[in-house]
């Protein structure tokens, strides 16, 4: 009889463990299907942030300030003004660029008039740049008809020779010279610098 008690006690015991590991099953619920998750926006970066516009007025503003230095020394030369560039490009800082490259070459040729050794000989014997004693003006001792006819405009807008920069005096000078006066203008220092 004890035999049969243990047989049955132990298989109560198999069917307790049983019916427990059927009722976890039970209750633990069955996986739901994952979904995906979605996706993130891409964060904006640098490079994805759209474009400042451009200030057209500070664009503007450079490109008038290097047209004016080129026609400035455009007219001190005496030469035809470019109004316009020929084949200008059309995205704003590359037309900045084109301006300046145009300003910084007319400015170099400005700095060496053709005949400036002969004209700092001449201002050696003369007098001083900014000599203001009437009748003769400046470096070069012009006076006033000759200022007025080969430099009408910066008489004008400066006054007289001695107000000029000596480039300035140099350029008119050489007006002068290019109209067929060459040095006779200056008879005695342009024979002192064996001009004439």
């Amino acid at each position: 009889m004890r035999t049969k008690i243990t047989l049955a006690l132990a298989c109560a015991c198999s069917l307790t463990v049983a019916l427990v590991g059927a009722a976890a099953l039970r209750a633990e619920p069955s996986p739901e299907p994952t979904t995906p998750e979605p996706t993130p926006e891409p964060t904006t970066t640098a490079a994805a942030k759209p474009k400042a516009r451009p200030n057209w007025r500070k664009i503007q503003r450079r490109i008038k300030y290097y047209r004016r230095e080129t026609w400035y020394w455009q007219r001190i030369m005496g030469r035809r003004v470019t109004w316009e560039l020929r084949k200008a490009p059309r995205r704003p800082n590359a037309k900045i660029a084109a301006w300046r490259r145009v300003a910084r070459k007319t400015r170099l040729t400005a700095q060496n008039p053709p005949h400036k050794q002969a004209w700092l000989c001449i201002h050696r014997y003369e007098g001083s740049w900014k000599d203001g004693g009437a009748p003769y003006y400046g470096g070069l001792q012009m006076d006033l008809g000759f200022q007025q006819r080969y430099g009408l405009p910066l008489l004008r807008r400066k006054g007289t020779a001695d107000r000029w920069t000596p480039l300035e005096q140099m350029w008119v000078a050489e007006r002068a010279h290019r109209a067929g006066l060459g040095f006779y203008p200056w008879p005695n220092t342009a024979r002192s610098c064996g001009l004439l």
